[in-house]
């Protein structure tokens, strides 16, 4: 058991799943992760799951001139977290938070850092919890895992951060997150 030690799961929803924007093999990994999350029971101290949770007219839409399909409104089925992934953060032990980012109209928050009060919270677990290693995985691994974990290194270069790749699925197929772990010399579960 590793007590210091998160994980941190970037956007396991619905739309990157089987809803607006599905990205390549989503499904499949995010079952796994709840798998690997309840055979892995005890091993976190702290489990962090960030999700969209955007307005209907979020700058990032095409309705609304950015370059996303409307995805994760609040409220809707959308912006849920993926049951499997959100039975086993629940079910097993260490805490569970859950961190929203995206809520402002007329802001583009790919990474938790962009997000003021998510960014809050978080330095505030891994002070509470000292924190010196964190699991990074999620969707899209080429979009706000990469930003969120790019910012997370940024802020706390002195944590140890492994990328579980399997659970990464990337609308690039990897790539920008592969030649991001090989650039910084980062751990990798593949």
């Amino acid at each position: 058991m590793l007590m210091n030690r998160m994980l941190l799961i970037v956007d396991p929803q619905i739309d990157f799943i089987s809803g607006a924007m599905p990205v390549a093999e989503a499904s499949a990994s995010m079952q796994r992760l709840a798998g690997y999350i309840t055979a892995h029971d005890g091993d976190y101290i702290v489990k962090v799951v960030t999700a969209d949770c955007h307005p209907y007219d979020h700058c990032s839409f095409v309705e609304c001139g950015g370059p996303w399909p409307r995805h994760c409104v609040h409220d809707t089925v959308g912006a849920a977290v993926f049951q499997p992934v959100f039975d086993a953060v629940y079910s097993t032990d260490g805490r569970t938070v859950l961190l929203h980012k995206g809520m402002d109209v007329d802001t583009e928050e790919y990474s938790l850092f962009a997000n003021r009060r998510a960014s809050l919270e978080f330095e505030e677990l891994l002070e509470a919890y000292a924190i010196d290693s964190i699991d990074v995985c999620g969707i899209a691994g080429d979009i706000c895992v990469l930003s969120t974990l790019r910012d997370a290194m940024s802020r706390h270069p002195f944590i140890t951060y492994r990328v579980l790749m399997q659970f990464c699925p990337s609308i690039d197929g990897g790539e920008a997150l592969r030649a991001f772990i090989n650039e910084n010399n980062l751990t990798c579960d593949k």
